[in-house]
């Protein structure tokens, strides 16, 4: 499997299955999600697209672009729309410490009001996982993967597989930055169409 897997394989979720990846593959819901914003003209851009077909995501937002940004990161909610942390300065799991890691989650949390998390890249370690439990989140990682930030990829590839990978209950990342506005735009709509068309509605993240 490579690093970034257009799907997450059954049996990788089953072994780390203290993290959310999916949602019931009984219902005909999928849950969509954006982040590293919120930024002026991707996130406007998505919250159209969104309000067209009527469909709720789930924002993880980087606190840096909240504090830039506060206005956008109210519409989000004003628009049903829910938000998760995402780290102040997007931080890699992998190379910061646990300390500055989990402080840099709490100077989050001041500006970003949620008990959900995703660390950025995907990247999470066991001591990042008790501290942040401990804290009381839910760590929320995915099953389908965009490719929206891969500059290597077109967008016609990005959208033949997101239509082949999706499934009921399916967690589904975009990008609402300004590195992934390009493809975002080729991306987002014809993908929203493609679920109403098929049947799926899309909700925000609620786990308990």
């Amino acid at each position: 499997m490579g690093l970034y897997p257009d799907r997450i394989p059954y049996w990788f979720s089953k072994l780390f299955s203290s993290y959310f990846w999916h949602g019931d593959r009984q219902n005909k819901r999928v849950y969509l999600t954006f982040d590293d914003g919120p930024t002026p003209e991707a996130t406007d851009f998505v919250l159209r697209e969104l309000a067209k077909q009527q469909f709720q995501a789930t924002f993880f937002c980087i606190g840096d672009q909240v504090a830039k940004n506060p206005e956008i990161y109210d519409l989000i909610q004003e628009k049903g729309h829910r938000v998760g942390n995402h780290t102040f300065h997007h931080l890699n799991a992998w190379t910061a410490s646990t300390d500055e890691y989990l402080n840099n989650v709490d100077q989050c949390a001041e500006l970003v009001s949620s008990n959900l998390f995703r660390p950025p890249y995907g990247r999470i370690t066991g001591k990042l996982t008790k501290g942040l439990k401990e804290k009381g989140y839910k760590i929320i990682l995915w099953d389908v993967l965009s490719g929206d930030f891969d500059p290597n990829r077109t967008s016609g590839s990005c959208l033949t597989a997101l239509k082949k990978n999706t499934r009921n209950g399916s967690v589904i990342v975009f990008h609402d930055s300004e590195k992934s506005f390009q493809q975002l735009q080729k991306i987002l709509p014809p993908y929203l169409e493609f679920l109403r068309e098929n049947g799926w509605a899309s909700k925000a993240i609620s786990v308990s």
